[in-house]
Formats: structure tokens, sequence, C-alpha cells
């Protein structure tokens, strides 16, 4: 029972299937698919009569297109069928659903699905999530297409290949889809944020979980906290500790401190020790000051270092800092002065970073608060501005992104962590 062209669904709903004599058995309604290889394949077609609904095993299909859909058996011999939450039906489990785009990077939604033929099986082989699905479920298709060719214009064809696209449960049964693994990769951590952020909340925590660690670490900050907190509270301890592990310990302590506390603390115990004692120390700060706003992951090296020592350096340390504005001179974690890689590349390598040093420099205290933080950052044009204690050691810096955060209206802005 071979297939010719493309058939989509929606051309198929509502149509009448025939017997062998040409008389009506009822009207297609539905589709039941099961797993193959290399695409689902339809094994039964639902029909309805008189609010009745009875099931045509696929080998009792004669013929199958958009004219016209027969049957190789008489009425009696299709059999009744009661509506199962464990089989997968086109219509009913796949129309209307949210998927991700990679392509796009957003939730799309499934307007049709397209079937074509192999080896005599009639097989889902895409989705359509454009404007033409759409269309053609109205019956429109055909008319829209002579009014985009009237303004010069080609009406989009949107189709989504099923083998981009992924259950994220074992069976068919569910049709939460997504993308391929290494395709979600690919995307901006604030694109998987959106997408997550966008699903009902059981398919954003699956979602999540299909992550790899380092991916999940990057969008992870990019959620809304108590989105944060739900996923976090939700993954198991081992892969929760691996994401947090790869945090920024600025973002990561903005999460744990949102925590319950025995699941805090269960994940403070989990991480290793240096990674846990610098987000204790973030901990410590109020919220709403420099501080609080602070990263402890900074590059710092000490004065007597030639240009060349710290640029060797500097390819091994830069692989575990989230962002390098600056280079801070310290000597015993003091800070004395600082300088830029663009002042660094623009002297010579036999140069101490002691001569090429900034030494009027701007600082804010931990106990700053971040309007006055944000003020200074703006008055001196600054990408970054360290944190130091009475005793003059630096404790870290509050980048540019932290006060963008800052100053975006509050609808717009992430909220900081609660203590």
């Amino acid at each position: 029972m071979p297939l010719f062209g493309e058939l989509f669904v929606s051309e198929l709903i509502k149509k009448p299937v025939l017997d062998p004599k040409g008389d009506e058995l009822g009207s297609l309604k539905d589709f039941v698919v099961i797993k193959g290889a290399p695409l689902p394949r339809v094994s039964a077609l639902i029909l309805e009569e008189k609010k009745k609904l009875y099931c045509l095993e696929w080998e009792n299909v004669g013929i199958f297109n958009k004219r016209i859909i027969s049957s190789k058996v008489y009425g009696p011999r299709v059999e009744p069928y009661e509506p199962s939450d464990e089989i997968l039906l086109i219509v009913r489990d796949i129309f209307d659903k949210q998927i991700v785009d990679a392509d796009g990077a957003k939730i799309v939604r499934v307007n049709d699905v397209q079937l074509e033929g192999q080896n005599n099986h009639a097989c889902v082989s895409g989705v359509d999530v454009g404007i033409r699905g759409i269309l053609r479920r109205l019956g429109v298709e055909r008319k829209s297409e002579k009014f985009y060719r009237l303004i010069g214009k080609t009406l989009p064809q949107n189709i989504i290949r099923w083998n981009f696209i992924q259950p994220l449960e074992p069976r068919l049964s569910k049709i939460t889809l997504t993308v391929p693994r290494q395709m979600i990769s690919a995307l901006h951590p604030a694109d998987i944020a959106d997408i997550i952020s966008k699903v009902p909340h059981e398919q954003g925590i699956a979602f999540f979980k299909g992550l790899e660690p380092n991916v999940a670490a990057e969008a992870l900050p990019e959620l809304d906290p108590d989105l944060q907190k739900a996923i976090i509270e939700d993954v198991d301890k081992d892969y929760a500790t691996d994401v947090v592990e790869r945090m920024p310990p600025d973002e990561a302590a903005d999460l744990i401190a949102d925590l319950e506390t025995d699941k805090a603390q269960e994940l403070l115990e989990s991480i290793e020790e240096e990674e846990a004692q610098d987000i204790q120390e973030l901990l410590a700060h109020e919220e709403d000051t420099a501080g609080g706003l602070m990263t402890n992951q900074f590059i710092a090296y000490a004065p007597d270092l030639t240009i060349r020592e710290a640029l060797e350096k500097f390819k091994a340390d830069a692989l575990e800092v989230e962002t390098v504005y600056y280079i801070y001179i310290t000597e015993k974690e003091k800070l004395i002065g600082i300088t830029t890689l663009k002042d660094m590349l623009l002297h010579s390598p036999h140069v101490r970073l002691s001569e090429i040093m900034e030494t009027k420099l701007k600082t804010v205290s931990p106990g700053t608060d971040q309007q006055s933080v944000a003020e200074t950052i703006s008055k001196y044009n600054l990408l970054a501005i360290p944190v130091i204690d009475d005793d003059g050691d630096i404790l870290g810096i509050v980048t540019i992104d932290d006060i963008i955060a800052f100053l975006l209206p509050p609808s717009s802005r992430k909220k900081r962590r609660s203590v």
C-alpha cells in the first residue's frame, strides 16, 4: 500500500473510510502510532461512527491517500476501540503540543503532523510548526498560497523532521519532546533558560535533567530564583552537586541561600571543600551590598612577575574564572595595583607588572550599598571594581554585569539571595 506525495494528518481527519463495496465504515478520527525504525509508524486507524469508536488495523487498510481511504474488511470485522493512555495517538497526543525548536531557540507548537510511506507503512516523518499547518487545519492553505503569490511572496514551510525530535520519556506514550542533547548544548544559556521557563513545570525539570552539567551550570543562573530552587530540590544529589560546583561562586551562593536549610547544608557538604568555602564566604554578606554582589573569582598576581610569566599563568588561570576584565596586583593579599591584558600586550614581555600597574585605585568596601557601587562604576567607566576589607585585602570584585542587573526595571531584574 504505497503512499504517494506528502500527506498531512489534518488533510485526512474526518475523511470517510470505505469498506470493499464502497460503503462508509466511519470517519477517520485519529491514528495509533508505535515505535518503528527509523521512524514511528501508524499501526491502526481510529474510526468514528454514530459516536462510537472503532479500530482498523493497518494491515486491513486497502487504499490510503488524500482522495480515498478504504478498508480490506467489512464493518463487522472492524474492532471496537476503547481510548487508552498507554498508546500514542497523533491528534490527541501530538497536535497542539509544545516542542523545542533548537534552530530558532524557542518553544513552538505542533500545528500538523507529516506522514510518509516507507515499506508499505505510513510513518511519522515530521511536525509542522509553522503558519502552513494552521492554515491547513483551517482548510484555507490553497487560498492562502494564491494570496501570497499575488503579493509576490511564498507561504513559508516550517517542518521539523522527526529524527531531530526525541521524547523525554523512554516510551512514546507521551509527546513531551526535545531535541538531541548536542543541539541543545549549542544554544545560548539564556535561550535554554527561556525554553525551560515556557514549558510546564514538570517538563522543564525533565528538560533540565537531560542537560550536561556544564550546560546546566550556565543555564541555571538565568532562571527565576524560584524555578532554580524547584529544579535543584527535584534533581538527585549527585547531579545537583555537579551543577553547583560548575557555577560561578556568587551565583551558587544566591541559589544555596534560597534553598531550605537541610538541602543547602547537604549541597555544601557534598561539593568540593574549596568551592564550598568560596560560597560560604559570599553568604556572610548582606544581599544589597558590594559583598553580596561580588564574586570571589578573579585573577591576582604578584608585582615582581614579568609580563611573560603573567601571560603564561593567565592561560591556565583564566579557565577557572567566569569573566576577566582586569588583573589585580597584590602583595600578601593586599591590593596595590591593577592592569589589563591590553597593557600587558603593549609592553615588552620582560617588563614587570609593578612597572605597568595603575596605583590610583577605585575600590569599595564589602558593606557599601549597591546604589553607591553602581554610581562608582558608572562615574569612572569601570568594568569591575575591587572589594577590599579594612586591612586592604581584596575579597572579590563586583562586575558590570551585576550592576546592569541591578539597574534593570524590577520586573526584569533577577532577585538576589534572600539572606
